[in-house]
């Protein structure tokens, strides 16, 4: 069986995968082989005995710079099997953020190559002569690509069909339709006091559907006025 979505990491740590992505739902669909995860260890490109992959930043500065010249033999050793559709990406804080619209892109590419920087970034030239593109998890400095990585590719492989129950689970969940999801509620009807909310329990899908609607919208003004707008514009449009 062809897989349905391959990641290919390069990375100087190819031991931190598949870490969280080998347990529940992802790492079930990596044994099933309906998407492949590869590593790329960057040190297996570089030519001296030390297996250097950095050097001291021109102009001076703290801290070290991975070279473009070992780094765009590792792009190209990916390259020679990844499918030119795929993304090829940089894990950076100063790149465009990733949400559920990139994921989607990622997963319909049908796969992504990453690069997971370390020290204080990447030569500027391999990124350029490599098109490669620049992509944050949020705006906050890791020590390194990879737990990033493993975020973004968590949210692209449960896209996967075979991965998630039903498709209306997809569907119903928080960015799918612009708002943050709904309030949730299970069994026992009351806890502490507190009651499930009647409409709930009411078996009128109408106002069930009603309810959730305003309430995604509730909390979505409150806590994302961002996404809130977005959301407004695009009703308006529709009208």
């Amino acid at each position: 069986m062809n897989p349905l979505f391959t990641a290919q990491i390069l990375t100087l740590f190819p031991e931190m995968f598949p870490g969280p992505l080998g347990a529940s739902l992802a790492g079930r669909g990596l044994e099933q082989e309906i998407w492949a995860l590869k590593t790329l260890d960057i040190r297996d490109f570089s030519s001296d005995k030390h297996r250097s992959v950095d050097d001291t930043p021109a102009g001076g500065g703290p801290g070290m710079v991975m070279r473009a010249d070992i780094l765009g033999k590792a792009f190209d050793a990916a390259a020679a099997s990844a499918n030119p559709e795929w993304p090829v990406v940089y894990m950076s804080p100063r790149g465009r953020k990733f949400d559920q619209t990139e994921a989607k892109r990622w997963q319909q590419a049908g796969g992504v190559t990453i690069l997971c920087g370390r020290f204080e970034g990447v030569d500027e030239r391999v990124l350029e002569a490599r098109n490669v593109e620049e992509i944050s998890v949020g705006d906050f400095v890791l020590s390194g690509g990879e737990p990033a990585a493993i975020v973004m590719l968590d949210a692209v492989v449960r896209l996967l069909p075979g991965i998630m129950g039903t498709a209306e689970t997809l569907m119903e969940e928080s960015f799918e339709s612009g708002l943050l999801e709904y309030p949730q509620y299970t069994r026992p009807q009351e806890w502490e006091g507190k009651e499930i909310p009647a409409v709930l329990t009411s078996g009128h899908h109408g106002k069930v559907a009603e309810w959730r609607r305003e309430r995604a919208e509730e909390i979505t003004r409150i806590r994302r006025p961002d996404l809130w707008s977005t959301y407004v514009r695009a009703k308006e449009k529709k009208v």
